[in-house]
């Protein structure tokens, strides 16, 4: 890093942002961008200099066609701004950028709009939160949705607002479930149409999860589509008595969609309770799948099970890349997933057919996958009283940060890692709003002893083609923008592979945990890139 962009970060930390370019906004401080249409949504990866939604384009590949920044130049990042995030709880946004204007989510659940060009804010929402939230993993918030000239944003406490992204003032809110009985939200949502599509958390405290869409203008539901089959439906048979109810099978992070289908494409989490398993018997249908829903009436097309009656609470909570590849020769219409249960699968997004599957990190709980894409069980896995030790650990061989894909490539990048846990099992009843997992997991190692690694997959053999290993495990997502792969480890290390080789090409350490996903956009030509550090978003570019 250059000696300049050095004392520019410790100015930072005393002033909060520098200004390095005229504001987008009137004389008001009002912040102008052209309205979000639907259209433009649809055509999100023909507008590089912006960042829409959530994973930058619908269908989820979190690539951007900039490429002003590449391999020749990478080493040349500077600092341009950074913008310090009031509370101190874990940060996990992803920032949209429209039209030189960036939207910031910060914890609990507030967001902030600033310029993108300085960091300079122009208002923030804050969301006013009860005091007895029950939740399961951090108050955190990762990101918002934009239609028109409406942000939407989930809440803690299990809300949907909408909020004048000119203003930041509150145009409705709606309740989507009762926080007291161990509901709440935290992912981006995702627009359809004229709708906002958005998902639920609480998997830990014996919900039933559900994907809900809403009226964009109104905030009135459309459709809610239960990821539990009810006792009127003959997939509730795969759930032991009553337990179905209590089962799980959230869905807290943001799904995909692709237009010509007219399919929502949205990862369920672990049945409940996690290990506690014997109350549950049976497959535990649709948690840990990938489920293809109508996208406006929410009815299910096709479901894929990763992880029939899990165990080990590997939730399928990770964004489904679309992506047209050929695979022995023939088009298809592909769905791109690396699981949290270590293995990596590619399917078809019409039909859910399996196509293929492979480990991409350690595993020890499967002899491999058979023809249809289940699992092959090794015997005596299982959680138990005195502990029993399984790769991956709960956390995963991923989780939820956002993997990439470069079409130029073809190559999917995800954040992986090599660890294993001890699993517990233990007896535990329901209780309304309380944690109910039925055991609990634990290291068997220092987490230090374990590989963590960026790894490059090959979509059409499922082989891995290069990896990049970090230490100790990492906790962010991956960005792919023109020959480059972007992404950071746990302690701060921001750094740039090559998209071919994964050759590190820069890196700067920014001293703070890592737990969000890195984009990029661009203002009058100019690219910039993005990674939140800590409590702090920083914003990167070339020499001017």
């Amino acid at each position: 890093m250059k000696r300049s962009a050095i004392f520019v970060a410790a100015a930072l930390f005393v002033s909060g942002s520098i200004s390095t370019a005229q504001e987008p906004s009137t004389g008001n401080g009002v912040p102008q961008f052209a309205p979000v249409t639907w259209e433009r949504l649809v055509n999100a990866a023909d507008e590089p200099h912006n960042w829409l939604m959530y994973n930058g384009t619908l269908d989820g590949k979190r690539f951007s066609r900039l490429e002003q920044i590449d391999r020749s130049n990478v080493a040349d990042l500077e600092l341009k701004w950074a913008y310090n995030i009031r509370q101190l709880d874990r940060t996990e946004t992803t920032p949209l950028v429209v039209d030189g204007v960036m939207f910031i989510t910060e914890s609990p659940s507030n967001v902030t709009a600033v310029d993108a060009t300085s960091g300079r804010p122009f208002w923030r929402y804050e969301h006013q939160l009860p005091d007895d939230l029950r939740i399961c993993c951090g108050r955190n918030n990762r990101g918002v949705a934009i239609l028109g000239e409406t942000l939407y944003m989930s809440t803690l406490d299990a809300h949907l607002v909408a909020i004048d992204a000119r203003t930041g003032n509150l145009v409705w809110d709606a309740e989507v479930a009762d926080y007291r009985s161990g509901y709440s939200k935290t992912a981006a949502p995702l627009i359809v149409k004229d709708r906002v599509v958005t998902g639920i958390a609480g998997g830990e405290f014996g919900i039933r999860g559900f994907l809900d869409s809403y009226d964009a203008a109104t905030g009135d539901r459309a459709w809610r589509t239960y990821t539990i089959p009810g006792p009127d439906h003959p997939d509730n048979q795969t759930w032991l008595g009553d337990s179905w109810r209590t089962g799980g099978s959230p869905t807290w992070i943001t799904g995909s969609y692709d237009p010509e289908l007219n399919l929502v494409y949205w990862g369920t989490g672990n049945p409940g309770p996690d290990y506690g398993s014997e109350m549950r018997l049976g497959d535990n249908l649709y948690a840990d799948s990938v489920l293809a829903l109508d996208g406006d009436t929410g009815e299910m097309r096709w479901y894929f099970q990763f992880t029939p009656h899990d165990v080990h609470d590997w939730d399928a909570i990770q964004i489904p890349v679309l992506a047209d590849i050929e695979l022995e020769g023939e088009p298809r219409k592909a769905m791109l997933w690396a699981n949290r249960n270590a293995f990596y699968y590619t399917l078809d997004r019409e039909t859910g057919e399996f196509l293929l599957g492979k480990p991409f990190a350690l595993q020890t709980w499967a002899e491999g996958l058979d023809e249809n894409g289940r699992p092959i069980r090794r015997p005596g896995m299982f959680p138990s009283e005195d502990g029993t030790v399984v790769a991956p650990t709960a956390g995963g061989a991923t989780n939820w940060w956002s993997p990439a894909f470069n079409p130029r490539t073809g190559l999917l990048y995800v954040n992986s890692f090599d660890g294993e846990g001890e699993f517990f099992v233990r007896e535990e009843d329901y209780v309304e709003g309380e944690r109910y997992t039925g055991g609990g997991v634990q290291s068997p190692q220092p987490m230090d002893n374990y590989r963590s690694a960026i790894r490059a997959i090959d979509p059409t053999t499922g082989d891995v083609r290069w990896e990049f290993e970090m230490k100790p495990r990492a906790r962010s997502g991956v960005l792919a923008t023109g020959d480059l792969v972007f992404s950071a480890t746990v302690d701060g290390y921001f750094f740039a592979l090559d998209a071919e080789s994964g050759e590190e090409l820069w890196h700067i350490p920014l001293g703070g945990p890592v737990n969000a996903n890195p984009m990029t956009y661009a203002v009058d030509g100019r690219q910039y890139v993005t990674m939140s550090v800590g409590n702090t978003v920083y914003t990167f570019g070339l020499d001017d």
